[in-house]
């Protein structure tokens, strides 16, 4: 199969090399010299524009910044000057209205098109083990899945147009607010005078067992390997935690939801950030304790 995968950064990158590597010939775009260097090295065709990386593929996968720009590419660079028959797969984190917005135009003109938000960090993107979250109609998904597949552990359909990005959100709304209940856990259990190691050999096996804990611990020497262990470099950048739960908290007023947690935990990792800590993971907020 032929994909135009648009936008090659630090998830796309790792996520067209896996489609390559599952045997699809990949058109590459991206606005950033260096991102299409990689993406040749790896194997990718290059193009300096959307419409050409476009032209005559089976399907299309973008990972973009925010909802503003896959509007823009979608509306402006794909809807129109792909083959009719594509269908299109936008892997970006953006808001739900936005999301409906787009496929609701991409319907118009004849295309099939699912939101397919991801669960996973660079670390996944790049080994092939992310989990999709996917919004559309029944027939876009079961077109869409074996695409998904090839770069991820879980591809699962969430509902219509919409539902991936709802799930993203709040799926990410939960991991912030635990990521700091797990931080705030660990650092009172150091100051009561227990060891961190067998706090975690208990709390791992107890009630307060969470993933921010077994599978991602903010202490550095603790549980299976984290950003933790790095200085909290790579992973999944407090500035991208940040621009979800904003997403979310959007999201819950549209609602009129009542997220106290959230908004707690959005308040915190946007101070966090205001800091000068976005580069840094998520899991860095253990600093502030």
């Amino acid at each position: 199969m032929k994909i135009a995968f648009i936008g090659l950064g630090n998830m796309g990158g790792g996520m067209a090399a896996n489609l390559l590597k599952a045997g699809h010939t990949v058109n590459a775009f991206d606005l950033s010299a260096e991102a299409l260097a990689r993406a040749k090295d790896n194997g990718c065709a290059t193009f300096t524009s959307v419409r050409e990386a476009v032209a005559g593929v089976d399907a299309v996968v973008s990972m973009l910044p925010n909802g503003k720009i896959v509007d823009s590419v979608y509306v402006g660079d794909v809807i129109g000057y792909a083959s009719k028959g594509a269908i299109l797969l936008d892997c970006s984190t953006i808001d739900v209205d936005t999301a409906r917005k787009v496929t609701a135009e991409a319907t118009v003109a004849g295309y099939e098109m699912v939101d397919a938000p991801v669960s996973g960090g660079i670390g996944a993107a790049n080994g092939g083990t992310l989990t999709f979250m996917v919004g559309g109609s029944e027939s876009a998904f079961a077109r869409a899945e074996p695409i998904l597949a090839a770069m991820g552990k879980a591809v699962i359909h969430a509902g219509g147009s919409g539902a991936g990005q709802a799930a993203k959100i709040c799926n990410n709304m939960l991991l912030g607010a635990s990521m700091i209940a797990t931080c705030e856990a660990f650092t009172l259990a150091e100051k009561l005078g227990l060891d961190l190691q067998t706090f975690y050999d208990i709390s791992s096996k107890s009630s307060g067992q969470n993933w921010s804990m077994t599978s991602y611990c903010p202490v550095p020497g603790v549980g299976p390997q984290s950003p933790a262990d790095n200085d909290y470099q790579g992973g999944f950048a407090t500035a991208l935690m940040l621009k979800d739960l904003k997403l979310a908290m959007e999201a819950a007023r549209s609602v009129d939801a009542n997220v106290p947690m959230g908004e707690k935990a959005a308040a915190l990792y946007e101070a966090f950030n205001e800091a000068g800590q976005g580069g840094f993971d998520f899991s860095a907020i253990i600093k502030t304790l």
